[in-house]
């Protein structure tokens, strides 16, 4: 009985989990490029096309934990990517990097978050979470982007801020953050997996499309890259 009780208490959770996210018709896949790390590619297009899904993100599976890297755009693509996740590891979410603080990359992060994950981000992220900007903009992708994007959708502050090149170790795997300063938005940065050689750029690096220059340093951009 006991047994019983608490697999439909388990599964009452999972019905729960699964109804506070709107689900989403885009196809979020990972794709596997080194032995531990793997990358979510996001579609090109306009911010508020293929419901917000207009941002790469990625994660690396240690021994101790996954290491996300950058959050998407709404909290059912990040849901989408934790199943994703979930198809590979049962690990938890220890750290999500993020690269910078623009909308199709971090409205993503509560889900994350309430996983348990620690956000770090980097300096540069206050200016724009003390801006009218983002309240303005969560308020319009509400808008835009419902359901995707609600009521319910919130910014989740950093819990640790960089700003300078920074290593890490986690489960065996040797991490850099590349601090940038203002290049591409308030505050960028990089995230390398040393261990197998793997890159993950942010924004800094756009492929196949024209790159968002809104509140960017062009002369920092191009001698950053």
């Amino acid at each position: 009985m006991m047994k019983f009780l608490t697999l439909f208490l388990v599964l009452m959770t999972t019905l729960v989990q699964a109804k506070d996210y709107a689900p989403v018709t885009v196809e979020v896949k990972s794709e596997q490029i080194s032995d531990h790390s793997y990358y979510v590619p996001g579609l090109s297009g306009a911010a508020t096309e293929y419901e917000g899904f207009i941002s790469n993100a990625g994660f690396i599976v240690t021994s101790e934990g996954v290491v996300v890297f950058d959050a998407l755009g709404t909290p059912s693509l990040a849901n989408a990517m934790l199943s994703e996740i979930r198809k590979v590891t049962d690990k938890p979410i220890k750290i999500v990097v993020m690269s910078h603080y623009h909308a199709d990359h971090l409205y993503g992060l509560q889900v994350f978050k309430e996983a348990g994950a620690e956000v770090w981000a980097p300096k540069g992220t206050w200016d724009y979470l003390d801006s009218e900007v983002a309240e303005r903009l969560l308020s319009s992708r509400r808008a835009s982007l419902s359901p995707w994007v609600n009521k319910k959708t919130y910014l989740v502050e950093p819990d640790r801020i960089i700003d300078k090149d920074t290593e890490f170790s986690l489960g065996g795997h040797e991490f850099l953050i590349n601090y940038f300063g203002k290049v591409h938005s308030s505050g960028d940065m990089s995230l390398l997996n040393k261990t197998e050689e793997v890159l993950y750029s942010g924004d800094i690096i756009f492929e196949g499309r024209l790159p968002f220059v809104g509140d960017a340093n062009i002369i920092n951009w191009v001698s950053t890259l």
